[in-house]
């Protein structure tokens, strides 16, 4: 276009004010190349995010047998490890994870935790700084070698360290038991990832069971031992191995466990195991224990005990629950030709909220999930309700979310349920397959499932209720003070606003990346291929954003920095627009266009008081006082401008004259950056006429110049309005100044008085209407 108007002139028919800004390199930062942030690539883990021709990984086997006593609350556990040494280094001594030890009075998780006292403060807080010292750490009763000899060992908080008799060389591997016992803590008062509840009503506990046995930690080739504090936030880092689990629990309790279970004709009736087998075939689900069948054990209570004996291949880690309150359901579940049992287990005042969704969110889950990673591998899936409101383990989690008493239950709750399910199954993938190091970066398996569960619940039904993973519902998150913020990349236990950090600004981040820098179809096949490349073995940060270029050949590394390396937050503003047309230099059209803007042009307040205030000007009343200039027609076209004109014409090229003649508008528009993270420009145009254009400008237009640039855009039709980011795709958090001509911004205010609100529930109410009509 440049060179077809070469010669002509713009004439602005329109310009609002506006300072034209320089391409100038006032900040090149935010473009680096991520070299030096991110660790040399090598034989274990290349440039392209794969994992190295050298890669490698421990493995840990276990042989466990545990005991649960329903009368005090504790359990009672020996364990049997292998450790198999694949890495090129001679070990010396190993380090097990004692996370249960967060429960010791004096620990270091309960001796930093900070808190504040308020006028008012929930019951909960209360009996929780006012509670009896609890002792739910492990006791190690013996640490031994295969023969039966004790293995000096140091027990450091959460982790415990067992010296070696011998060097543990590569390739060797190392057997070795461990003995121990602890007390369960009660998970609605003291909290945590597991524990049991208590039914006054009945008399019953429900248990569920995790980090309840001495884990090993990763070794792997970029920290060495992974033996960071377990602190409550940061998660856990683990090997995979196989697992074979004996649980010994009353005789009428139900063992929901990560595996399969192995003696299923020893644990169950026959009725159930008739059930069992129906549910394995059916695409709905197919109660195996009934509710009849477990508030009568409620009220029994078996005297005598069961052993569940369950095992797990190549899994990272193990948990279970148990009660005779459960009722169980199961369904199978096709993934790629392969059939996995989905299935729950709740306890009656679970229904009829989870017999009717629990077990259909799971198998949802595995599908959706399927769809965009890797195809589910492991044969089972388990829901779990109890105390633990959400958390993850292989082939299990235990969720929250009840009905109220009398069965009826609020919107918030119904999809509170769903989305927790969903999450805690999809971790599946996102811890417990795709191995991250949680310990270190709670995003990478947070966050990105949190995005696979967006994706998951828009997919349960149209207009679902998402509360992350929509950039605009990050916005407040994003604008906030800086004080209260950290980069993505900080490790897990110095996280501000856990959730908000670490679930909602990655998962907003690869929508972002999804939606409007990428696009779908090249977003997908990228974070398939990171699936599919660090299945069951231990990915780390770069291996993820070298994986996302690598496969999509889309250079992300400003993405990365502005998102996960620093606090900007989008916040672009139009600073202004320039209205031009191609002056056509025909003299009829010019002197036109000239004298329509003078009638236009606004009179000032003078102007229009003079026009009856003065009767009649000196001129008006003495004609012989006008001249020339009175009657001259400064706009009127003469001939020797059309002379001048013709000539012009004349040394115009064909194309240089459809160019002339197109009419096309040109608009200089002026974008400021305030909030600092450089982002794609989505401008709407709308015409004239009314219709509209979408103009995507990918981020790389603040390249040179990360502040503040201008950008033209050439349209066919007058455009009256210019508008940024009108989907909502980056989070931008002001959008009054996302409007050109300004636009106001409406808000409300509301009118209350001053009273207690109760929580919405249209169900119950409608219930005990039709319940009162009724009686009447």
């Amino acid at each position: 276009m440049k060179n077809l108007l070469t010669g002509l002139v713009f004439f602005g028919l329109a310009a609002a004010p506006f300072a034209t800004m320089a391409q100038s390199n006032t900040d090149q930062s935010k473009f680096k190349q991520l070299q030096q942030e991110l660790p040399t690539p090598n034989t274990y883990r290349s440039a392209s995010g794969a994992p190295g021709h050298q890669y490698w990984q421990q493995r840990a086997d276990y042989n466990i047998k545990v005991e649960l006593n329903d009368e005090k609350q504790s359990i009672t556990g020996s364990e049997t490890i292998t450790y198999t040494n694949n890495s090129p280094d001679v070990l010396t001594y190993l380090w097990l994870q004692l996370d249960q030890n967060i429960y010791e009075p004096n620990s270091m998780a309960n001796s930093t935790r900070t808190g504040e006292l308020n006028q008012q403060m929930p019951l909960r807080a209360v009996e929780y700084m006012t509670r009896e010292d609890f002792d739910g750490g492990f006791k190690i009763k013996s640490v031994k070698d295969k023969n039966g000899k004790p293995l000096k060992f140091t027990i450091n908080n959460t982790m415990m360290r067992v010296d070696l008799p011998a060097n543990l060389n590569p390739k060797q591997s190392f057997t070795f038991s461990i003995d121990w016992n602890h007390n369960i803590n009660n998970q609605l008062t003291l909290g945590g990832r597991s524990g049991y509840e208590f039914f006054p009503g009945d008399g019953n506990y429900l248990y569920e069971m995790a980090q309840w046995f001495p884990r090993m930690a990763v070794y792997d080739d970029v920290n060495g031992w992974q033996h960071k504090q377990f602190l409550g936030s940061g998660e856990f880092a683990l090997p995979f191995g196989d697992y074979k689990v004996s649980i010994t629990v009353p005789a009428d309790h139900i063992v929901g466990a990560t595996g399969e279970l192995q003696n299923a004709s020893q644990v169950l009736t026959s009725t159930q195991q008739k059930r069992w087998a129906q549910a394995a075939k059916s695409d709905k689900p197919i109660v195996i224990v009934t509710q009849e069948e477990a508030t009568k054990a409620e009220k029994n209570k078996a005297k005598g005990t069961k052993t569940w004996v369950y095992a797990a291949k190549n899994v990272r880690d193990f948990a279970w629950a148990s009660s005779r309150k459960f009722i169980w359901d199961a369904m199978n579940v096709n993934v790629a030709g392969k059939n996995v049992l989905a299935m729950s287990y709740y306890p009656k005042e679970g229904n009829p909220l989870w017999g009717q969704y629990s077990t259909e969110a799971v198998a949802h889950t595995l599908e959706v999930y399927s769809k965009h990673t890797i195809d589910y591998p492991y044969p089972v899936a388990i829901s779990v309700h109890g105390p633990v409101g959400g958390m993850e383990y292989p082939m299990i989690s235990f969720n929250g979310y009840r009905p109220e008493p009398d069965g009826t239950y609020s919107d918030r709750t119904k999809y509170g349920l769903i989305s927790v399910i969903i999450h805690e199954v999809g971790h599946n993938f996102f811890p417990m397959i795709i191995n991250s190091d949680e310990r270190q970066w709670t995003w990478m398996d947070e966050g990105l499932n949190t995005f696979m569960q967006y994706l998951a619940e828009q997919v349960w039904e149209r207009n679902y209720p998402s509360r992350r993973g929509e950039p605009k519902n990050i916005v407040d998150y994003m604008k906030s003070a800086k004080n209260t913020q950290v980069p993505i990349m900080t490790n897990s236990e110095s996280v501000l606003q856990f959730g908000n950090n670490a679930y909602g600004k990655p998962a907003t981040a690869l929508n972002v990346l999804r939606e409007t820098v990428m696009g779908r179809e090249l977003f997908d096949y990228a974070f398939k291929e990171y699936a599919r490349r660090w299945a069951f073995k231990h990915p780390m940060p770069a291996d993820f954003f070298r994986t996302m270029e690598d496969a999509s050949g889309v250079d992300l590394d400003w993405f990365w920095r502005g998102w996960f390396y620093t606090t900007d937050h989008t916040d672009i503003s139009i600073e202004g627009v320039k209205w031009y047309t191609i002056d056509s230099q025909n003299p009829e059209f010019v002197s036109a266009q000239k004298r329509a803007e003078q009638n236009k042009a606004p009179k000032t307040l003078s102007e229009q008081r003079n026009l009856t205030d003065i009767k009649k000007t000196r001129v008006e009343l003495r004609p012989e006082l006008n001249d020339f200039y009175n009657s001259y027609d400064e706009l009127a076209v003469t001939a020797a401008d059309q002379q001048r004109y013709q000539g012009f014409l004349k040394g115009l090229t064909p194309e240089q004259k459809k160019t002339l003649d197109s009419g096309l508008n040109f608009y200089e528009v002026g974008f400021k950056n305030l909030g600092g993270l450089v982002m794609p420009l989505i401008v709407k145009m709308t015409f004239e006429d009314g219709t509209e254009e979408v103009v995507n400008v990918p981020a790389e237009v603040w390249r040179y110049n990360n502040e503040e640039i201008t950008k033209v855009f050439v349209t066919e039709k007058p455009v009256v309005n210019f508008e940024l980011d009108p989907y909502l795709q980056t989070a931008d958090t002001e959008l009054s100044n996302n409007y050109f001509p300004r636009k106001l911004a409406p808000s409300r205010f509301e009118i209350f008085q001053q009273q207690q609100r109760n929580q919405s529930n249209p169900m119950q109410r409608q219930t005990t209407s039709q319940n009162n009509n009724a009686g009447r």
